[in-house]
């Protein structure tokens, strides 16, 4: 299933995603498992930033200067 169009679903997707895996990680006993569960909701909201940021980039709220 392809979000192409809707680069903001994608993120919004991702985010979620990264939301569980945080709650997953708060409920792991297992501090080895809780921090592999933390990092990888960690690099799924760095994701997910980048592709809203891809989407909106066209109205500047990215906040990055080009120059």
């Amino acid at each position: 299933m392809s979000v192409a169009g809707e680069p903001g679903g994608r993120a919004q997707q991702m985010r979620a995603k990264a939301q569980e895996m945080k709650d997953a990680a708060d409920r792991a006993t297992d501090p080895e498992e809780r921090k592999r569960l933390q990092e990888k909701a960690r690099r799924l909201q760095e994701q997910s930033e980048q592709e809203s940021g891809m989407g909106s980039q066209s109205m500047g709220t990215q906040g990055i200067d080009p120059m």
